[in-house]
């Protein structure tokens, strides 16, 4: 891949020229900087820099934003000209912790790998930080806070987080699905790639889509790694697919002769304890290590379920295990996760491009009676509402509502691999298939027992092989070894 350097042109613009003529005269421009946001390993060639794109593309304003970019060299000395590239999820995660971990990436074996920034989020310049939430969690927390107080001191955060990033001349309207995929789109043009190929992750698989919709000419191949749908309205059904996986869950270790066997009936017997624990909380006390004095804290069923939905696809096998600990009153495990909540609050690194994201383009398109509905829906964990943010959140950060596009389904015939997690209640393997449709060329695997974003399951690396092979070649449906040996958990019963 040739990578071309161009020297920033600063143009003389008149009043009276429209946005798309200041776009089209402004040249984003890639500049390489000895300073990296992570120390890489030796050994690993790379290349760093700062992509500079306008903050806001339809706006008459001259602003500018960095974003941090790695260009990994592949292993490979005769690397395949397409390379890969790659940006997390969130939204509000950043991509670049993943920078000194490269040898790890199968991908280097065959092509060049570009971590990518996207705007606003931690390593970005500026970076959309909300210190005064994470604040805000911590007090709510610790003072064990009713939802209708959290809602107070949720909704005065985001209030003083705003006031003071507009302070700082930061255009929360310009922080969005549509600018990243173009940022994406102007460094494949600044770096002069005629083809390139995506990895994408949860929430950035719809950045991915817009992509494809909108700048669709040069992208070879995609994978989408827990896709979340443009059309999908997550808030309305966060709680139903978290019920779905943790049934299906429990249906398998009914199904598999030791788990059951060890936990008789432990679908029916774990509902009805968080039925019974909603209408009476569980009472636990733990050490507050800071003030050295118990905390008592009352646990309801909508807190309880963590023991799924805290999980990640290495504790699959032992969720029936903890569950029994916990209809057993053991609560070891219980106490050691609220510890963490004496721990000081972070930084909300990320919290604002969040909050700015999902206000314009999840919450307007969701049905409010719906998510009362959903709320209130499931007795076993009554008072679990399904929102990112509430209503109250979002008008208080008052970004403007994207376009009805952004809420509906792309067309297209760019070859992609859907991969899903079984197990996963966050981007449902449901939503994956429903894609299938409108994506004519492409594919899904789902991997048994497996959670969220499987390429990143770093303990069995079997979904990054899948998705390198299919890069290799993606006119056919990735089938590794590994893949076919991946069976149902084997579920701890002692």
């Amino acid at each position: 891949m040739k990578l071309k350097l161009v020297i920033l042109a600063f143009c003389i613009l008149t009043s009276c020229k429209s946005s798309k003529d200041i776009t089209q005269e402004f040249t984003p421009t890639f500049q390489l900087s000895k300073k990296t946001t992570h120390k890489i390993p030796k050994g690993q060639d790379y290349v760093f820099g700062y992509l500079t794109v306008l903050e806001n593309r339809t706006s008459n304003s001259k602003k500018t934003i960095q974003l941090p970019v790695y260009i990994f060299k592949s292993r490979n000395p005769n690397p395949k000209k397409d390379p890969i590239i790659y940006t997390v999820g969130g939204p509000g995660s950043s991509s670049m912790p993943s920078a000194p971990y490269m040898k790890y990436y199968k991908y280097l074996d065959d092509r060049d790998f570009i971590l990518v920034e996207q705007r606003g989020n931690y390593y970005a310049k500026p970076h959309l930080d909300c210190p005064e939430w994470a604040k805000a969690t911590n007090k709510i927390h610790l003072e064990k806070l009713n939802s209708k107080e959290a809602n107070k001191i949720y909704t005065k955060a985001a209030k003083v987080c705003r006031d003071r990033l507009v302070q700082k001349n930061i255009d929360l309207n310009s922080y969005n699905t549509n600018e990243i995929a173009a940022d994406i789109n102007d460094l494949v043009k600044t770096l002069q790639i005629k083809k390139y190929n995506l990895l994408t992750i949860s929430y950035s698989t719809k950045i991915a889509q817009v992509l494809m919709r909108d700048y669709p000419e040069r992208i070879r191949s995609v994978v989408m790694d827990s896709a979340l749908p443009l059309e999908v309205n997550y808030d309305e059904e966060s709680v139903a697919n978290l019920f779905y996986t943790v049934n299906k869950l429990l249906d398998d270790c009914e199904q598999n002769t030791n788990c059951n066997k060890a936990f008789p009936n432990i679908k029916k017997r774990f509902f009805d304890y968080l039925i019974e624990k909603t209408n009476n909380p569980l009472v636990v006390q733990v050490k507050n290590p800071e003030k050295d004095v118990m905390e008592t804290f009352y646990l309801k069923g909508k807190d309880l379920i963590n023991v799924f939905s805290g999980a990640s696809t290495g504790d699959v096998e032992n969720i029936p295990f903890e569950i029994n600990k916990l209809l057993k009153n053991d609560l070891t495990s219980v106490k050691k996760q609220l510890s963490y909540l004496f721990a000081k609050p972070g930084n909300g690194s990320g919290k604002g491009m969040r909050l700015s994201v999902w206000c314009a383009e999840e919450y307007p398109f969701v049905s409010q009676l719906k998510v009362k509905k959903e709320t209130n829906k499931y007795e076993a964990v009554k008072g679990l509402s399904p929102v990112v943010f509430t209503s109250e959140v979002c008008n208080i950060w008052g970004v403007k509502k994207v376009s009805d596009i952004e809420n509906k389904p792309i067309t297209s015939n760019i070859p992609v691999l859907l991969i899903n997690g079984e197990y996963d209640e966050n981007t449902p393997t449901k939503w994956a298939t429903s894609m299938h449709q409108n994506l004519k060329n492409s594919f899904q695997l789902v991997f048994k027992g497996w959670k969220h974003t499987p390429t990143t399951n770093w303990s069995n690396q079997c979904a990054m092989q899948a998705a390198n092979d299919y890069f290799n070649n993606p006119m056919v449906k990735p089938n590794p070894k590994c893949f076919k040996e991946i069976k149902n958990p084997d579920f701890k019963t002692e």
